[in-house]
């Protein structure tokens, strides 16, 4: 618990505390015994009561005292027994004003005397109580006792009280406190520039074309007068688009670390709250502070958070939206800083599409630059920036490992590095070994390895046949990846059993024929069960909606259909960094039925030219799984020696 935590929850209990000790002061007699109503009937029918006060719910009594006496009409308390701070002892008054003197100490005696002799009873309904007062001549009135402020006090104020602090106390916990009316002052994250440690485009690889473009941003804020002098501005915003994962913030930072500017830091949810307005005092303080550092950088993470078209936001009938409001902010600030002043401002998100267009345009954000997913070349470097990091055996072949990890983003890759030093820890080694990375790219690509979970012995030789039509088809159809490895060790949550194929370099453009072929290697599982066994399985499921999906980008997508060639039937391509599939236009019940006799034609022929393929290779067929089997576990040196040299892979190509 942090000291401002203690110290609130101090300041309330405090607070509390006060309250009812102030209302003990004020409302509860003092020094008054409250006696049982028995003793108050024994006492006045033994002569010793004196005077009697009744009220509404309280009887207050004096003893007779043989030493002194109270003059009628000058009762030392009104009622008697109840001492308030704002009412003065009437005796006390009278021998001060008189020229009596008195120690406080006999003062002191004297009051407790007093007070011993007055007394409190709670009332019951008894009817002989006047007429018992009146035969033992005590003197009795009754009076109305006024509890305006104590109801008032009780009523309204205790309570609505306790209500404003208890919420005072909770909206600031969650940092919102009215007190301090600090709703919008949610502070960015500022990295002042580190001359001893920066950070360097050295430390960003894989994305050398949005290095290229900064280049000249970061000599405009080292040297700016070498492009005012001839009427240059600097670019107001950059935006980084690309998947998750490439390396857009780092490259941000990157280029803050190399100018040697302060570094302001803000995500895109951080400027949105469910309270109006405060969105665009974020929006407002922030580059307020930046002005007030500059030359410097800010960057906004995840801006399709407040930056998405407000045609598309569903603000219907006049409807008030907090986004839109922080966006037109947002715009007014990018319109409003001059461009010579030195604030850059940079955002990063996965979904450009979606971004306004009054946002993108000319003077706001002037470069878009798309940081793509790296090549061979970029993952290579990559794994040699994180290699930096740790021990490292001589057999790890670090090429080896970019070939293999096609669509790996840096993010991959660091966490391919770390799962692959966990790994060496675990085993006890010294240094992370090549089979430590090996492991580690199956784990990211197949899943974490069930050692437990123990398949029967017609599902464990369904696999094996199943995967080793999966390696047939691919290493024997040409223009296929090769197979790296096969395996009937389950993993992930469905995967009894996995093909890996890696691709020998990176790949753009694919033919119809290479998609017909992906098809076939997909089906090739089902077709060997179907060969061996006689009837298919549920194992092929994935591989069969895979193939189809395949099969309709074919026909719809890339428009490779032999009935309707050349028609593409997209419309728009929803999150295209984030994986999501395209939109298909509206189309014809009559092409729909086309296309998906094509489809149905298209698979049924991959499926019967695999069946043809496995049943000339049987005997290949058979001696693979049998391998699988024995081994459970078959790499490419294997595949070699059972099924023959590929094109462009021997063993002496692996040896090498």
């Amino acid at each position: 618990m942090n000291g401002r935590a203690r110290f609130s929850i101090l300041y309330y209990l405090v607070v509390f505390l006060a309250i009812f000790s102030l209302n003990s002061m004020l409302f509860d007699g003092t020094g008054v015994k409250k006696i049982p109503y028995s003793q108050f009937l024994d006492l006045v029918r033994q002569d010793l009561v004196e005077e009697v006060v009744l009220t509404e719910d309280t009887l207050y009594g004096l003893k007779k005292s043989p030493h002194t006496e109270t003059k009628k009409g000058e009762p030392d308390v009104d009622p008697p027994g109840e001492h308030t701070p704002w009412r003065l002892n009437w005796t006390a008054l009278k021998n001060a004003v008189s020229g009596y003197e008195k120690s406080v100490k006999d003062y002191g005696q004297e009051k407790a005397a007093k007070e011993a002799l007055h007394f409190t009873v709670t009332p019951l309904d008894d009817p002989d109580l006047i007429s018992l007062l009146q035969k033992h001549k005590v003197e009795f009135m009754g009076k109305i006792e006024s509890k305006f402020f104590h109801n008032l006090f009780f009523n309204w104020i205790l309570p609505f009280g306790a209500i404003f602090l208890i919420w005072t106390f909770l909206m600031r916990r969650m940092g919102k406190g009215p007190a301090s009316l600090n709703m919008g002052n949610r502070q960015p994250k500022i990295v002042e520039a580190d001359p001893e440690n920066p950070m360097r485009f050295t430390d960003v690889a894989g994305v050398d074309e949005a290095v290229e473009e900064i280049q000249e941003v970061v000599a405009f804020l080292k040297e700016p007068a070498d492009f005012t002098r001839l009427g240059a501005k600097l670019p107001k915003g950059i935006l980084l688009a690309g998947p998750p994962g490439t390396g857009k913030t780092l490259l941000a930072k990157a280029v803050a670390g190399e100018a040697g500017v302060p570094f302001f830091s803000m995500s895109g949810s951080d400027f949105v709250e469910m309270f109006v307005g405060v969105g665009a005092s974020r929006v407002r303080d922030l580059f307020s502070a930046a002005k007030a550092k500059a030359p410097c950088i800010i960057f906004i993470d995840e801006l399709d958070a407040i930056g998405k078209s407000r045609s598309s936001q569903g603000a219907t009938m006049g409807g008030y939206d907090e986004r839109e409001n922080t966006l037109n902010q947002l715009l007014v600030e990018m319109d409003g800083f001059d461009a010579r002043a030195g604030v850059v401002l940079m955002a990063a998100t996965n979904r450009p599409e979606v971004l306004d267009k009054a946002l993108l345009r000319p003077g706001r954000f002037d470069r878009q630059i798309g940081v793509g997913r790296p090549y061979k070349e970029g993952r290579l470097a990559i794994f040699k920036i994180h290699a930096r990091e740790l021990k490292m055996a001589d057999n790890v072949d670090l090429e080896n490992l970019a070939a293999q990890t096609p669509g790996f983003v840096g993010a991959d890759i660091a966490n391919l590095c770390n799962e692959a030093a966990l790994l060496a820890s675990r085993r006890g080694h010294e240094s992370v070994q090549d089979d430590d990375f090996q492991d580690a790219v199956e784990r990211i690509l197949g899943g974490l390895e069930k050692k437990g979970k123990v398949l029967g012995q017609i599902d464990r030789r369904t696999v094996a046949y199943h995967e080793s039509g999966h390696a047939i088809v691919g290493w024997l159809t040409p223009g296929q990846d090769p197979v790296q490895k096969i395996s009937i060790v389950p993993r992930g949550e469905g995967a009894l059993g996995y093909t890996l194929q890696a691709p020998q370099e990176d790949r753009v453009l694919m033919s119809k024929d290479e998609l017909e072929g992906k098809i076939r290697v997909l089906l090739g599982g089902r077709a060997a069960e179907s060969l061996v066994f006689k009837q298919i399985s549920t194992g092929a499921s994935d591989d069969v909606e895979k193939a189809s999906a395949l099969g309709r980008q074919i026909l719809t997508v890339y428009g490779m259909s032999e009935k309707l060639p050349n028609l593409s039937l997209v419309a728009g391509h929803a999150a295209a960094f984030l994986g999501e599939g395209p939109q298909l236009a509206p189309h014809s019940e009559k092409t729909a039925q086309t296309l998906d006799d094509e489809l149905l034609i298209l698979l049924e022929q991959a499926y019967a030219s695999n069946l043809k393929l496995l049943e000339s290779n049987r005997g290949l067929l058979d001696k693979l799984a049998q391998r699988l089997l024995q081994n459970e576990k078959v790499d490419q040196s294997d595949l070699i020696e059972i099924l023959g040299p590929r094109e462009g892979i021997s063993l002496q190509t692996l040896e090498e």
